[in-house]
């Protein structure tokens, strides 16, 4: 299955897209996405704890969401406020 991943931030940085598309199996679920961008670029890890992941608009638990053919993901930043 596809999912259009959007990355921000520093993240974008790292996985050197701001938009693209990943492959994943039938049945993946959001952890299995972080672990196919793991595999892009490692040091992505030192952002694991702040980053989170939007399901189509909505954030979600890491280990519990499962994908869709279609879905799209966001990696956002921490975001600081005044």
């Amino acid at each position: 299955m596809t999912v259009r991943v959007r990355a921000f931030a520093r993240m974008r940085e790292l996985l050197d897209e701001g938009a693209f598309d990943l492959q994943l199996p039938e049945g993946a679920t959001v952890v299995d996405a972080w672990e196919a961008l793991r595999a892009r670029n490692r040091k992505i890890d030192a952002l694991a704890s702040s980053t989170r992941i939007a399901r189509n608009g909505r954030v979600v638990a890491l280990m519990s969401e499962r994908l869709a053919d279609g879905d799209e993901i966001a990696l956002l930043p921490p975001v600081g406020g005044g």
